[in-house]
């Protein structure tokens, strides 16, 4: 009897151990925290749609040529000022997933996409990994191995001075057409690390859609000594299949794009004038901590007087320039916060304003609005996207108030909203 019961429990071992190696592996993951996506924008691409998309662009444009001539936005037609207002200005490419305009990219992006594998090419259609971050919704990434690609990943690689990660945005799927999103397979969960450590589970909808996540700032936190920061190491994203929903057709899993956005992006172009306290003014980059300057209080509708306690520059891209009625210009990123009547804090992407203090629901800037300036309101008559990189400069910190005059314009003081530094980096 004795005999027999060691002999059972040595013929079950295997068994037991790798029951128990099964139990520990769920127990590690099941640590992982997992995420749901916080939106989810459905995509209706196809091919009637990007003719619509290309004949309304026509027309935009030739309303665009007449105030660029000098007709006054008033003087346009109703159906002329529907049809402007109906483009998005910064996104002239129906496939395009960001526009034209400065976005968290302004700052600089991932160095380096890479993956674990990629479908061959077909013809002159390719999978590879650059596909998922070209920000265009035809191209895709797929995995390149028999089976759902089960392990496979994508990895994106960082300079420490990018600026920090708050979301991340994915299009699941072949989403170019319905046709192609059905017949090939999508991720259900994403296994997301930072610096190859397990950080997350991403749950992803099976929709024909683009889904974001919101994660805690992964980054750089201390970006006070710049020169410091580059010295850092690169840090890295890597996102890996772990469950599938099956396509009609193909084992194929397939992302279309997975990119980023998040904090460090704002600024206003070099030589913006700055109202001092003294009512002249001194070119932004020449300001210093310590100056006194003007802002605008709004409850007394009067200039006062304010210190500045912090500075920010930075390289940013795709800037736009704000052109109004008496010749006024002025060249910021397209999340800078300006006071605008009838609508109070607006700027031209709402959305990424978010990021800074008091700021986190505003308006949309559009052609007509009437800037506030310690003069009377300016009339906004174009909207111009710049190409290239310039230095640009912004005050995040005052003693009082919430904003400046920048070119004799209300702008609001962008202070980013106090968050954890993340994971990576630091």
């Amino acid at each position: 009897m004795y005999g027999h019961l060691v002999r059972k429990q040595h013929y079950h071992f295997p068994q037991m151990k790798t029951l128990l190696l099964l139990f520990l592996a769920h127990a590690a993951v099941c640590q992982i925290k997992e995420l749901n996506p916080a939106t989810v924008t459905t995509l209706t691409f196809s091919a009637e749609g990007e003719k619509a998309f290309a004949n309304a662009l026509v027309l935009f444009k030739k309303i665009d040529d007449k105030l660029s001539s000098g007709v006054k936005y008033d003087d346009l037609t109703a159906a002329e000022k529907k049809a402007y207002s109906a483009v998005d200005e910064t996104n002239q490419d129906y496939w395009a997933s960001i526009g034209d305009g400065c976005s968290w990219y302004c700052g600089e992006g991932p160095k380096k996409v890479t993956a674990s594998s990629y479908l061959k090419a077909q013809g002159t259609n390719t999978y590879e990994a650059q596909n998922a971050h070209d920000f265009n919704y035809k191209n895709a990434w797929v995995e390149g191995v028999a089976g759902y690609g089960i392990g496979e990943f994508l990895e994106y690689s960082f300079s420490a001075a990018a600026p920090r990660v708050t979301e991340i945005l994915i299009a699941n799927g072949f989403v170019k057409s319905q046709t192609a999103w059905a017949n090939n397979s999508r991720v259900k969960k994403l296994k997301m690390y930072v610096n190859n450590k397990p950080y997350a589970i991403l749950n992803l909808k099976d929709e024909r859609a683009l889904q974001t996540f919101k994660v805690e700032p992964l980054g750089s936190a201390n970006r006070e000594d710049f020169e410091a920061l580059q010295r850092k190491p690169d840090w890295t994203l890597k996102f890996e299949i772990m469950e599938v929903y099956k396509g009609l057709k193909y084992d194929d899993v397939v992302i279309s794009e997975l990119y980023f956005d998040g904090l460090d992006v704002h600024c206003f172009a070099k030589g913006t004038q700055i109202q001092m306290a003294d009512k002249s003014t001194r070119n932004i980059e020449d300001l210093n901590v310590g100056d006194q300057i003007s802002y605008f209080d709004f409850e007394s509708q009067e200039l006062k007087v304010t210190t500045i306690e912090k500075l920010e520059s930075v390289v940013h891209h795709g800037l736009v320039t704000y052109q109004f009625e008496s010749g006024l210009i002025i060249t910021s990123t397209q999340d800078h916060p300006y006071h605008i009547l009838k609508k109070g804090w607006a700027s031209l992407k709402p959305d990424h304003s978010a990021q800074y203090e008091g700021f986190e629901s505003i308006q949309k800037i559009e052609p007509g609005d009437l800037f506030i300036t310690a003069n009377g309101p300016e009339r906004l008559t174009t909207i111009t996207h710049l190409p290239g990189h310039q230095q640009t400069f912004t005050i995040s910190k005052v003693s009082v108030g919430n904003n400046f005059i920048a070119n004799g314009l209300v702008a609001g003081v962008e202070t980013i909203q106090s968050v954890k530094s993340g994971v990576a980096a630091d």
